[in-house]
């Protein structure tokens, strides 16, 4: 189950892992391509599914947010809510987020698995740093050093990484960059990349395999 699906970029990549998915999102998704409820994420029974995942809006903690003062209050903030409301289902499940939101960005001794991605992780040209906290352990993958400059989002340049932000453009190169070929621009500039989302699902079926997935 994806949780807060959207218009379905992390569900694209699940699916590639070789789930079947299923999406719920409070707002209609015209765009979705797989099985989808619309109802509020926060109470939709989780009971029947392998392994849950969730994205909430992540506005309530991005730094764009937090530089308008009060800004950031007048969105719901939702991790610590979905955190518990995984743990006390008992399955295994995904939580992704931005920078700042409170999500582990690493393993700890505490026991929380958290993992940081980046499109450069996976040969794109794309700064976009998502941070991942899971009930199962996820390696990190390497991550190269941001030796381009980022264009500011809607004026991309040749030589400079486009910002899937905003009124992205040119939508071609962004949809290119994203893998991801069916979404307005709006759903494109709030969506995951679906090879993150792959490569956390192959992540639990490794996991898995080894005993280390609820």
């Amino acid at each position: 189950m994806d949780l807060f699906c959207s218009a379905g970029g992390a569900s694209a990549g699940y699916y590639r892992a070789g789930f079947d998915v299923v999406g719920v999102d409070i707002e209609s998704q015209p765009n979705y391509m797989f099985a989808f409820h619309r109802a509020d994420a926060v109470t939709f029974p989780l009971d029947g599914f392998d392994i849950v995942a969730g994205s909430p809006p992540c506005q309530g903690y991005s730094g764009m947010s937090n530089c308008r003062p009060g800004l950031a209050g007048e969105y719901p903030q939702l991790i610590d809510v979905m955190r518990e409301r995984l743990q006390a289902w008992g399955g295994p499940w995904i939580l992704e987020n931005v920078a700042g939101s409170g999500l582990a960005e690493q393993d700890d001794l505490f026991g929380a698995n958290g993992v940081l991605l980046c499109g450069t992780m996976f040969g794109r040209e794309l700064y976009r740093h998502r941070l991942f906290e899971t009930s199962f352990p996820v390696a990190a993958p390497s991550h190269p050093r941001h030796l381009k400059p980022a264009s500011k989002a809607g004026h991309w340049k040749p030589g400079t990484v486009i910002s899937v932000a905003g009124n992205c453009a040119p939508i071609r190169l962004a949809r290119e960059v994203m893998d991801i070929a069916w979404m307005t621009r709006e759903e494109l500039s709030e969506s995951i990349p679906p090879y993150y989302s792959e490569y956390l699902g192959l992540s639990f079926f490794a996991a898995l395999k080894a005993g280390a997935a609820a």
